[in-house]
Parts: C-alpha cells; structure tokens; sequence
C-alpha cells in the first residue's frame, strides 16, 4: 500500500518496498486548470507543458549528470525519461523517469525530482498535480506527494531519492520555486541536499 507522503516526510525505499529495491520510476502528472469564460462557466482546458528532471549530485553537491526533456538518458544509463508530455492529456502518469539505482554510479548520493512549468504558467492553473514513486519490480506505488496549493509559482522541488548508510530512502521536499527549467532553480535545491 502506497504511502501518501507530506512535505518534509522521509522514507525508506527498502523498507516500504519490501527489500531488494533496484528499478523504480517517478511518474508525474497533471490537468490543466479550467479556465472560466465571461459568465463564470468553463470555456474549455488550456494546455500547460510541465516537465520532469532528475538531477544527479554528489556529496560535494556538484551536479554529475541531469535527465530531462532535452537529455533523455544518463550519461552512464541508469536513469531514462519517458519523452516530453506538452498538454497534460490524458489519464495517470503524463511524464515517467525510470532509474535503476543498481546502475548509479557509486559517487551520486542523492537523486533530486523536479517539476516547471515550461510554458510558463502557475501551478493555481493546475489541477491534480503529482509526483509518484513505483517499484518496477511489481509495478508497486510506493508513495505518492500530491501538489496541493498550488500557488502563484512555476515550478516545484518535489523530492529527492538519496542513499544513507547503503540504502536508498525518499524525502518529499514539495518547495515552490519560480523558473522554466531545473537550472532555474538550483538555488532552491541546494539547501535540500
């Protein structure tokens, strides 16, 4: 049973897995906000482009490696990006990360999830935004942050995938930042790392 996750609450992934945890994948989706017409009534969905990075850092806090819209793929191949979603559509995840944390160079401590707004909107334009953790193993959720405010911010610090003492655990960091692509924020990661 997934556990439905808070900002600030740690996890082990092992524990919460059942042990021997190697692939997982982040899913994040959304729907757009409808948007009202003149009278009040809704005048139809607008399309939002949000995206999904995984940052890849040291324990210098160095940046090794970043998988996102424009790099699908690690360098070393232990992390993917399912392609990017532009509009929202559809049900269930929108955009996918799958990493295999057996494939993660030894030298990267702590995998960090984010979300922006490409086009620029905020997330009080978004409906049921969320991040979510699955083991692959057994197609699994393992838990799930769900965005809720929203507020008048373009993006979002969702979590960070870290090892501690040789096992991988999860935080849901859920920060509201304001940015168009993960190098915007990396001044609101930072203190997370």
């Amino acid at each position: 049973m997934a556990i439905s996750l808070t900002k600030g609450q740690k996890i082990s992934l092992e524990k919460e897995s059942g042990g021997g945890l190697s692939k997982i994948a982040m899913g994040l989706g959304w729907d757009a906000a409808k948007p009202k017409g003149i009278m009040g009534f809704f005048s139809g969905n607008q399309e939002i482009d949000l995206d999904a990075t995984c940052i890849m850092f040291d324990a210098t806090k160095n940046i090794i490696d970043v998988v996102w819209f424009r790099q699908l793929q690690s360098k070393d191949g232990s992390i993917q990006h399912s392609g990017d979603n532009r509009t929202g559509a559809g049900d269930g995840d929108d955009e996918t990360i799958f990493v295999d944390l057996s494939r993660v160079p030894a030298n990267v401590t702590s995998l960090v999830f984010t979300i922006n707004s490409f086009t620029g909107q905020t997330f009080d334009q978004i409906e049921n935004a969320f991040c979510r953790l699955i083991n692959l193993s057994n197609n699994q959720e393992i838990a799930k942050y769900t965005l809720s405010g929203g507020g008048k911010v373009t993006a979002q610090v969702m979590s960070k995938v870290y090892r501690h003492n040789n096992e991988w655990k999860m935080a849901a960091i859920g920060e509201p930042a304001n940015g168009r692509t993960f190098q915007d924020i990396i001044p609101n990661i930072v203190p997370y790392l």
